[in-house]
């Protein structure tokens, strides 16, 4: 387990660029949705991020799997944990701007909590993550809206499907918790998005046939972007940050991802969200606070001190 630490001035601008990283690629994936299938989209992301993490890896001469299982295990964490996911958010984005997209992917933690509690008999559900838990979904509900729901039109679909790719990245993030002890997480992120790029190139190919080179300059900027940067970076970065700060710290990046995503998307493609997503949003980020615990503890104290008046 990765232990938990203070957040010093570098695990601060790791953090920060994440957020900034991942924010970031619901644009890009906006951006190349205009000219590009989906199936297309998330093949060369996870084929290219594979390419790049390689090298990575060749260069840093880090020791990889031997055994069958261990590389099985990887090929079924890239289903789960990035072809999925990858694919059903893209899909999503089609009918659901960018910033909601993101706001929605913050599910994960809530969705992470309650996977966890499930399997593991050290994550017990507590009252203070059973409160958290409920905020995030009443969150969740506010941002989709009840009446979306009831309908189940095509917008209702692809939120549905964005929380469905924050429920794979739970489940992934359970599994790689007891599969992935002992291999490097470099090398884990670098077998999981081979084993991702073996299922999703032969399905782009069926469906969408050869990519065109003939894309605008614009698009294929997003795709280099959404592959090398948001992906192959950001997963070294991310190892950095929780090698430095722990998990709990590194799970604040849920907290930033979006306000960037949704700032993006009013400034770079016009993208206006309604009220109740706003709404949404803030219950959704007390749920995440609550969660975390930090500032709970930090209360306590305070609520001890005597009071005037």
């Amino acid at each position: 387990m990765i232990r938990q630490t203070a957040m010093t001035t570098r695990a601060w601008v790791f953090l920060s660029a994440l957020g900034l990283i991942w924010g970031g690629s619901f644009a890009a994936n906006a951006i190349a949705l205009t000219e590009i299938g989906f199936w297309t989209i998330v093949a060369l992301r996870v084929a290219i991020a594979a390419v790049v993490l390689w090298v990575a890896v060749l260069v840093m001469h880090l020791p990889l799997p031997r055994s069958p299982r261990a590389w099985g295990v990887l090929f079924l964490l890239g289903l789960i944990g990035n072809a999925l996911p990858f694919s059903l958010i893209t899909w999503g984005q089609l009918v659901v701007p960018s910033g909601l997209a993101a706001i929605l992917n913050a599910a994960t933690a809530i969705f992470s909590v309650l996977v966890a509690a499930a399997f593991f008999r050290d994550e017990l559900l507590t009252a203070r993550k059973a409160l958290g838990v409920a905020l995030g979904f009443a969150g969740v509900v506010t941002t989709i809206g009840l009446s979306t729901l009831t309908t189940l039109d095509l917008t209702a679909l692809a939120q549905l499907a964005l929380i469905g790719a924050s429920l794979c990245y739970a489940f992934a993030g359970s599994l790689g918790k007891v599969a992935l002890r002992g291999i490097a997480p470099e090398v884990a992120a670098t077998g999981m998005l081979t084993g991702s790029a073996l299922i999703m190139v032969p399905l782009a190919l069926w469906r969408d046939g050869l990519p065109s080179p003939e894309h605008s300059v614009q698009v294929w900027m997003a795709l280099a972007y959404s592959a090398v940067v948001a992906t192959a970076v950001a997963y070294l970065l991310f190892y950095r940050l929780l090698a430095l700060a722990g998990a709990g710290n590194g799970g604040l990046v849920t907290l930033l991802v979006a306000p960037v995503a949704i700032v993006i998307g009013a400034v770079f493609l016009d993208e206006t969200l309604a009220p109740r997503v706003f709404a949404g949003f803030a219950i959704l980020v007390l749920g995440l606070l609550v969660l975390d615990g930090r500032l709970l503890r930090r209360a306590a104290p305070l609520a001890q001190l005597p009071h005037s008046g």
